[in-house]
């Protein structure tokens, strides 16, 4: 992890760090705790009893030689390799423990699963090369601040990350070949809300040991925080596509009316769309280049991101989704010039819903930023009732941490958005469309834009075609007057039918 994905993951995990610090026991049930046989059906009943309890954070105070770090003395503390878990067994997995320690203050209780039954993982400061610091005493009882995995996903017999678990409920994965991009979590409350975002937290993990040489790996987790608990089923398969299904309970403790289902975050500083005041040498600075969509109608959208000048929060009305994400399109070095970050191999992330979420809104949070160290970008699924006290709550998606998903539209896509002035008060919109559609001149006869802005005026409607790059160019003009947004809508049709997916994006000043 280099300076700006530490820094990144420090503000996602200081929102756990100031409530008020109180004491929680160590996971103490049938079938959670050391020597136990483990029940998934036991770790739910902990869940719904906990929530029925006073929410206490759990004890996150440290020695003042790991809580005063800085950012070169935390990450110079490493694991040992050798005393991976499972490191010498050939299970396809190795599970490395995570110190804590500078922002990562927050105790997580790690726990494997063998041969059905529970074994702490217990801490011991040898597994660890302290590297700026002073080791802690042997007989420290300091834990874990999460844990990062490892599988052979880029070379048969080399063991490289692929997945890591730390900081409030966050996750990030990567696919072959990938650096770390975008991160998950498992669940968002009061996101861009004025009363303040609350971030529940992993408590505890309890992680199986697979059989020799598996491919898939099965996590659960148990989730707290003053609003909520739940427990989390998932199950992680490394590779050219890495898949996460996640199946989720959620207990609340208290009506929660606004909480986001399967959330994602990634960042966005600038790209073709949106330089205002940029002053870099690179093309674009974005984790993930836009926002994809298919709806429940089967209906395909790309809404292209952007770093707005204040908040803006979009809410896309839906009935059961049958997808979503944060896509990065751009996969040219020369898209970025950044040979540092490597935006272009960092992941798309795709969310597959599994059965009916019925009636809701898939949100995109866009937060102002002048630094690519902050996560600005947040898109989950919100459910259109709130969560009631006293019930439990099911939902289960697969992740996807690709290239490019799977699940693709099955027409032109959006390649580029780019934004420029159109005389003193008009702004210009040029769309590029690309696909086979536009290989041929032929093709483009029937084919007709379908736009509308509100508020505001259209006017310069223009599609031309370029037949080398199978790229079909929109363009239009917006006058907003005096105006101070515009809600846009542009596809392209043939015979009464899209032929491109649906592009959308606000426009403000």
């Amino acid at each position: 992890m280099n300076r700006r994905d530490f820094l990144k993951f420090a503000s996602i995990a200081a929102g756990v760090l100031t409530a008020p610090q109180g004491a929680r026991a160590a996971i103490d049930a049938p079938g959670l705790k050391e020597g136990e046989v483990f029940s998934r059906d036991k770790l739910l009943d902990y869940a719904r009893n906990l929530a029925k309890a006073p929410y206490q954070a759990p004890d996150a105070t440290l020695p003042s030689s790991l809580q005063n770090l800085d950012y070169e003395q935390y990450v110079s503390i490493r694991f040992r390799p050798d005393r991976g878990i499972w490191s010498q067994d050939h299970r396809g997995f190795v599970i490395e423990p995570l110190h804590r320690g500078f922002i990562y203050a927050t105790p997580v209780d790690l726990f494997t699963v063998e041969d059905g039954r529970v074994l702490i993982v217990p801490y011991e400061p040898a597994m660890f090369d302290f590297g700026k610091i002073a080791a802690p005493p042997p007989d420290s009882k300091l834990g874990f601040s999460g844990f990062r995995l490892k599988a052979p996903i880029d070379m048969p017999n080399r063991l490289d990350d692929f997945a890591i678990f730390q900081g409030a409920s966050y996750f990030r994965a990567i696919a072959k070949n990938q650096v770390y991009g975008a991160a998950a979590r498992g669940l968002a409350i009061n996101t861009g809300e004025s009363s303040g975002e609350e971030f529940p937290a992993f408590r505890a993990f309890w992680i199986e040991r697979p059989p020799q040489n598996a491919e898939n790996l099965v996590v659960h987790a148990l989730l707290d925080s003053e609003a909520a608990t739940g427990a989390f089923h998932l199950t992680l398969h490394p590779g050219e596509i890495t898949t996460i299904d996640v199946e989720t309970t959620i207990f609340p403790r208290a009506k929660i009316e606004h909480v986001g289902i399967a959330p994602l975050n990634s960042m966005y500083l600038f790209g073709s769309n949106d330089r205002k005041g940029v002053d870099d040498v690179r093309v674009a600075v974005h984790g993930s280049s836009g926002l994809q969509m298919l709806s429940g109608g089967g209906e395909w959208i790309w809404r292209p991101l952007q770093n707005p000048e204040t908040l803006q929060i979009s809410a896309f009305v839906d009935k059961t989704p049958r997808g979503f994400g944060l896509l990065q399109r751009n996969r040219d070095p020369a898209d970025y010039e950044d040979s540092r970050h490597r935006y272009e191999m960092q992941p798309s992330v795709w969310i597959t819903p599994k059965g009916d979420w019925g009636e809701g809104s898939i949100q995109l949070v866009e937060i102002p930023t002048d630094q690519e160290i902050h996560d600005n970008i947040i898109t989950y699924w919100r459910p259109k009732d709130a969560l009631e006290a006293g019930k439990d709550y099911s939902f289960a998606y697969r992740t996807n941490w690709c290239w490019t998903p799977a699940e693709r539209p099955p027409m032109v896509l959006v390649r580029e958005t780019r934004i420029g002035a159109l005389g003193s008060k008009r702004r210009l919109f040029v769309i590029d469309f690309q696909g086979d559609l536009f290989a041929n001149a032929d093709n483009l006869n029937g084919v007709t834009p379908e736009i509308t802005v509100n508020p505001g005026k259209l006017s310069d409607v223009s599609l031309t075609l370029e037949t080398e790059r199978r790229i079909g160019r929109l363009s239009f003009g917006l006058d907003p007057s005096s105006e101070t947004y515009s809600e846009m809508r542009a596809v392209l049709v043939k015979d009464g039918k899209p032929v491109s997916e649906t592009w959308l994006y606000r426009w403000t000043p």
